[in-house]
């Protein structure tokens, strides 16, 4: 036979536990012995792990006594539901777990892993890093917006990556990043991405140099977002329209008109 204290040691609990058990009516309290302690046998033991098990799984102690009162086949299911809320709460608690961890790692919180490795390949190539940064910010709205296509976009990317004529054109932005809107290499980029979207398009046909199919409020976000994290961007898209090209998220056609505003 077992004292109280006995009990809650076997039992995993404390004394108070197994008085307040007693007190909720889920654990028989036995009657005083002539020493005036109570005692308890095995039988105890085994229902008070019962109880502790349950209470632990977040089973609300009411609950619990109509478990331990159930006959075998209700208790064997009420077990089962158990079971499937703890596996759907262990489920969303390692969501957060990857989540919290991803705090850490800046961009994958907000990117799928494709974008951040297209992200992370522009700063191997040696891209400046605000030029890194306004893809970045692209990015987001437009993950957000149409993620079914992000794998399509980065293979797409990833290609024109293989090319270092634009691998050389992401590295000259980044040299003119700290010089004026004047400064005469804007217009050089100008000519060169001018001849390179047009060679692109004759070699792939204009579906290749823009195959995002964004809406114009997108498209005007976007590059909102890249105006103002790479300044010249702006000016290049002036100069480049004078070359028969414009936008900057989303690429097109138009009448070139070459002019004064290339000095």
């Amino acid at each position: 036979m077992l004292t109280i204290g006995e009990l809650a040691s076997y039992a995993g609990v404390t004394v108070r536990a197994v008085r307040h058990y007693h007190a909720k009516g889920l654990l028989p309290e036995p009657e005083r012995d002539h020493f005036g302690y109570r005692r308890y046998d095995g039988g105890a033991v085994v229902e008070l792990i019962r109880i502790r098990t349950l209470a632990e799984a977040g089973v609300p102690l009411a609950r619990v006594r109509e478990l331990l009162q159930a006959g075998e086949d209700e208790f064997a299911a009420a077990i089962a539901d158990i079971d499937r809320r703890l596996r759907a709460e262990i489920r969303q608690r390692q969501r957060h777990r990857e989540r919290i961890a991803r705090l850490a790692s800046g961009d994958s919180l907000v990117l799928p892993p494709e974008v951040v490795e297209y992200l992370d390949r522009l700063r191997a190539l040696g891209v400046d890093e605000r030029i890194v940064q306004a893809e970045r910010d692209g990015w987001i709205p437009l993950a957000a917006h149409s993620p079914e296509r992000v794998p399509e976009w980065m293979a797409r990317k990833r290609e024109q990556l293989a090319d270092p004529r634009l691998v050389d054109f992401y590295r000259t932005l980044g040299q003119a990043l700290d010089r004026s809107d004047h400064d005469p290499r804007l217009v050089g980029l100008a000519d060169e991405l001018a001849a390179y979207l047009t060679r692109m398009a004759e070699e792939r046909g204009e579906d290749y140099v823009d195959d995002t199919d964004l809406d114009s409020s997108l498209a005007k976000l976007m590059d909102t977002l890249a105006f103002d994290t790479v300044p010249p961007a702006r000016r290049l898209i002036e100069l480049l329209r004078q070359r028969g090209w414009t936008g900057w998220s989303k690429l097109e056609r138009v009448a070139a008109s070459r002019g004064a505003a290339d000095s």
